[in-house]
């Protein structure tokens, strides 16, 4: 369960002078869900926590009125002095914070809750809620109140995905529920250097011919990966073996793997990079053109492809409608306004994404696949790299791209 912000509010307020909370007892396997039952024998009427030197708003309206002038430990209380609530009002506050009442978030609330009474009414003693700084809090937590209530109510209105709606998705986008086995060979675009020793007393001449020297040697041996793939390739067509092909390519590069892996059994049109997508227009048996990128050359073949069933996407297809709809509302509230900072006051702007020095992070979509790992540079010469791993699905809440139409 997501815990609710309101309740980490509370119990970020409540840190300061206060020692450590015990931590409650180990349960036993299937405590937790006894709870529930447990608590529903307890009538609504009934009490569920006594606050004891909190008097209830009943009490202090019915009493005597307090001397003028006297406030906070001054001011007395009556001997019997208590605040009791009963089951129905504590699920009142305790599904304010939160739908799903849990025994743990009912723990939290019995914790908090009686600190929180009594505090407020100390404060209230002092008139602390009578000063400027207070008014100006509250509008503020006000705000943020009617901010996530807005927030729950779009979600519950995005939520609201018909059968109908799902079914209708799924056949305006077979493709994207096509799912593939496919071989795939790579071969790395560079060759492994070999450590060679680098002389201390090298002059600088001698340095910038053996750099020369291993460019050239590089280059060399790029272009002789270039032809192999070519060739791999058209072994590849003529039927032989993927797992045989992959090992002379890492061979050939200087790659040491005894047991390569080439099957991709599950893939589909999200889980390679945009420019291999063209894999996905074969048909079963064919074999791809070799595919060219920073990282390497890559051929597929593909081995099998079938339908996923419309039950086994559903959650998947509901998730990512729901994401949608709850965009498009969002996006009518957030866009109905624009800030007008003066930068007098507030400076310059940060930059774009409020990113820090240093560079953007890199931050890619959800369900594209890595791209191919780049080669990287050691010893004056290039690294190969290695083929990215097998792509992973989408989770359920991330679907294909929506259609354009």
């Amino acid at each position: 369960m997501r815990k609710s912000w309101l309740l980490c509010v509370l119990l970020g307020t409540l840190a300061w002078g206060q020692a450590p909370a015990i931590a409650p007892a180990a349960q036993s396997p299937g405590a937790e869900a006894k709870a529930p039952a447990a608590s529903a024998e307890v009538p609504e009427n009934a009490v569920v926590l006594t606050i004891k030197g909190v008097c209830s708003p009943a009490a202090k309206t019915s009493g005597s009125a307090r001397p003028a002038g006297k406030t906070g430990a001054a001011a007395k209380k009556p001997a019997d002095c208590k605040t009791e609530i009963t089951r129905a009002q504590f699920e009142k506050i305790a599904n304010a914070i939160s739908p799903n009442v849990t025994p743990q978030l009912k723990r939290q609330l019995e914790n908090v809750l009686p600190r929180f009474m009594a505090m407020s009414q100390f404060a209230k003693e002092k008139g602390l809620d009578k000063t400027p700084r207070f008014e100006e809090l509250m509008k503020l937590v006000r705000m943020q109140v009617l901010t996530q209530e807005l927030q729950r109510s779009v979600q519950e209105q995005a939520n609201n995905i018909s059968p109908e709606q799902i079914d209708k998705y799924y056949q305006d986008n077979q493709q994207s529920y096509e799912q593939y086995s496919l071989d795939r060979l790579f071969i790395p675009r560079f060759k492994q250097a070999e450590p060679e020793e680098n002389p201390k007393d090298m002059t600088d001449e001698q340095r910038k011919a053996k750099e020369a020297a291993d460019k050239a040697k590089q280059e060399q041996g790029a272009q002789e990966l270039d032809k192999l793939a070519d060739s791999l390739r058209a072994r590849a067509v003529a039927g032989e073996d993927f797992v045989k092909l992959q090992k002379e390519a890492f061979a050939a590069a200087g790659e040491k793997v005894e047991n390569p892996t080439v099957n991709l059994p599950k893939v589909r049109r999200s889980g390679l990079p945009p420019a291999h997508a063209a894999v996905f227009d074969l048909k079963v048996g064919q074999v791809s053109q070799v595919i060219s990128d920073n990282g390497g050359h890559y051929v597929y073949k593909v081995v099998s492809k079938e339908m996923i069933p419309l039950d086994q996407v559903r959650d998947e297809i509901h998730n990512k409608l729901k994401a949608d709809h709850m965009k498009d509302l969002m996006d009518k509230y957030t866009s109905s306004f624009t800030p007008v900072p003066n930068e007098a006051y507030f400076g310059p702007p940060a930059p774009p994404g409020g990113m820090m020095r240093g560079g953007p992070s890199s931050r890619m979509h959800p369900q594209a696949a890595p791209p191919p790992t780049q080669p990287q540079s050691q010893g004056g010469a290039e690294k190969p790299s290695s083929p990215p791993a097998a792509p992973s699905q989408p989770p359920a809440s991330q679907g294909p791209p929506s259609n354009p139409n």
